[in-house]
Parts: C-alpha cells; structure tokens; sequence
C-alpha cells in the first residue's frame, strides 16, 4: 500500500511538471507600458511560453486583478532590521549580534520583500546578502532573487590601486555588483567625499571585470565624476542639479532616487536617533530631502533620464517596498504607468537582465505579482498584493483558485 501511494506521489508529480500552468487575467501591465485585456498567460517549466486569447483551463484565476511582471527593487538592504529592543541594527562587520541571528533577519527581510510583490532586489550590500541569496538559489529559503555588492569601497578604502584590489576581492567572493560611496550621506550633508581618481578606478575596474557599478551620490560633484568614470547608475541624487541630470541622461546612465527610505526614517526616528549620524541634524537634513527628492525627480522626467525603482528599504520598510510606487506618483509627479516600467523592465534593463524579468511575454521568467485594483487610477492599489509568483512557483495566493494548486507560504 506505502509503495502504491509513492507511485502515486511521483505519477503525479511528473504530470504536475509536464503540465502547462495557466493564469487567468482580465487585465495584464505587462511592464513595457503596454495594457493586454482578457489574457491567459501560460507557464512551463518556470517560464511564460505564451500569452493566449482567454479559454483554456486555467489552474488560478486571477481576473478582476492586475497583473504585472514582479517588480524589482533596484536599492534595498533587507538585512538591516530592528533587533529585540526596537533598535536598528545593521548586522554587519562590527555587530554585536551574533551572526546567526543576523541571517536569521535578513532572511526574514528577503521573504516579507517576496510577499510584498517584489520577485527581484538588488542590496548594495553586506556579507550575509550572499548567503541567503545562495540558500534561496538553491531552493530553501523563500525570497526574492538577490543581486548583491556584499560590501561597498568607501573613501576609506584606499588609494586607486587598492580600491581596484578590493574590486578583484569582491568580485572573486561572489558580489554581483560594485557599490560605492561617492558622497556622504544626506545626514552629513551629501558631499563628495571619494576623489575623481578613487571613483575612476572603482568604476574602471568594475567595467573591465564585467560588472555594474552603482554609486551612491547626493552631491552634482560625486554624481559627475561617477557618470564620467563610466558607473552605471546613480543612486539617491537629492542635491542634483539640471547639468549634470542631463550628464547622466547623454551617457545613458540610470538614476535611482528614492523617496521610502526617508519616511521610513522619520516614521521610525525613535528606533534610529542616537545611533551614529542619526542625530537630529540628521534627521532634519532627511526631512529636507523629501522636497528636494520630488524637485529632482521632476526634473529628471523633463529631461528624459533613464530612471529605475529603489526604495533604500532599511529596517522599518521591508514588505512595504511598493510605497515607492506611490510616492513616485503623488509627490514625483512620474505618470502611474511609467512608475510601473521602472520597476519591472526599466530596472531589469538597468541589471542587465533584461531578457529574463522584467516583462510579462513568451521565454521570460514567469515572475507575476497581482493586485487588487487598477494602479493607473489609483496607485495605491499597489499596497493590495494578493498574488506573488517566483519562477513559476506560487508563494502568495489570496485570490481565487480554479484548481487548488497549493501556494508555499
């Protein structure tokens, strides 16, 4: 009897993994600014192998939603959190937690990230990103796929010649990206900090590796010298002004600015305050970046610059990534539609994976989010995820099921 239900067991998860799995959608953003009406979408093998005309079996249906490719962060850290007496903790080099418990955290950030719609981050960065980025590779932990720099090359790092070392270094442990600090943070006023000639080799030897280089800049003066060095996106950007945003849109970088990370501070300042630069300096100057993030970013859509989504989600922020979505619109003034785009293709675009997320179309991933109301008549729809998908695999489903195909949870 134990054997025939074994071969039972395995009969039909081989006919599982043999069948096509098909959506049912009324209404598809298919993350290229395009709107598909009364579509099925059909997976195989963790791919969409096409989108038909709606009449097959579906196995979820998930008409009455939208549904979008999964989004994707391209700025969070979900290993920084809140520890046991509700203050942040980055659980890095120079923690005193003990460096199971960070995993366990940043574990805990990377699926509340996956259950908040976002199937794709990038966190620039810390040790323990590679980690859980293997385990979830690997299939056991849930999360989104992570892209990380495990560390980032601060002013401190070195001369020319040892930031291109640190870069060799980084790369031979497993980091993805490069990330660098070019300015101070908006805490300490956003200055240069990093020298023409330190960014030039973090950048130059990122390029001649094969990898993206992603710079922190506040001030026009880092932002310049690292679109000139040949980085390839520009993160936070709240001191720009027009020349050098249209540098960055003449060399076709991206430009990621972020307005999450500075209400998460101000909604959380007393889990913060008192710890290095989170002084009340610190948080006036964060209160000061929220105008100015909404003038660049207006700015930045006039003059035609590629820009991609990042939240800088930190402790406080994980699974709420989607607000950026909503702060984008209502205070950026960026139109609904081209939010979406830049949290879907344009970002996967800007990671150089472009031809596998992104986009909701035949041999992409089948990476799909779904929400609860139409986000380009009311962006906060995006807070009403109620179904997430990860290469095929359903991780959140409260909508309805035709088949009962179970969601991992």
């Amino acid at each position: 009897m134990r054997r025939n239900v074994k071969l039972c067991l395995l009969l039909w998860a081989t006919w599982a993994t043999a069948q096509p799995l098909v959506l049912k959608t009324s209404t598809i953003l298919d993350g290229k600014g395009h709107v598909l009406k009364e579509r099925n979408i059909v997976i195989e093998n963790g791919r969409i192998v096409r989108i038909s005309e709606a009449g097959e079996k579906a196995g979820y249906d998930l008409s009455g939603l939208t549904v979008m490719p999964g989004w994707i962060d391209t700025h969070a850290h979900f290993a920084v959190h809140f520890d046991s007496n509700h203050r942040v903790e980055e659980g890095g080099v120079g923690s005193k937690e003990a460096p199971e418990l960070s995993a366990l955290y940043a574990a805990a950030g990377a699926y509340a990230t996956l259950m908040g719609g976002f199937t794709t981050i990038q966190s620039p960065g810390a040790e323990v990103d590679g980690t859980v980025r293997d385990l979830i590779n690997a299939g056991q932990l849930a999360g989104p796929n992570i892209i990380t720099s495990l560390r980032a090359i601060y002013v401190s790092t070195g001369t020319p010649e040892q930031i291109r070392t640190f870069v060799r270094k980084a790369k031979a442990d497993g980091a993805d990206v490069i990330k660098l600090f070019a300015t101070a943070s908006i805490r300490d006023g956003g200055a240069q900090t990093m020298s023409d000639e330190q960014i030039r080799a973090a950048c130059g030897e990122a390029t001649a590796l094969g990898l993206r280089s992603v710079v922190h800049a506040h001030a026009s003066s880092g932002a310049r010298a690292a679109v000139l060095a040949g980085c390839t996106s520009i993160e936070h950007g709240a001191l720009l002004d027009d020349e050098t945003l249209k540098l960055i849109a003449s060399h076709g970088v991206y430009f990621d600015p972020n307005f999450l990370v500075w209400h998460n501070y101000l909604e959380n300042k007393e889990k913060f305050l008192g710890i290095g630069n989170y002084t009340e300096e610190g948080f006036a100057y964060m209160q000061k970046a929220i105008p100015q993030m909404s003038d660049v970013l207006k700015r930045a859509i006039a003059l035609h610059v590629k820009l991609v989504l990042g939240t800088d989600a930190v402790a406080g922020s994980h699974g709420r990534n989607a607000e950026e979505f909503i702060y984008r619109v209502r205070d950026g003034g960026q139109p609904a539609m081209d939010a979406i785009v830049s949290g879907t293709s344009a970002a996967a675009e800007a990671l150089r994976l472009g031809d596998r997320i992104g986009t909701i179309a035949p041999q992409m991933a089948a990476d799909i989010v779904a929400v609860d109301g139409d986000p380009l008549k009311d962006i906060t729809a995006v807070r009403r995820v109620v179904f997430v998908m990860k290469n095929g695999r359903v991780f959140r489903n409260d909508a309805r099921m035709n088949s009962g195909i179970p969601s991992v949870r």
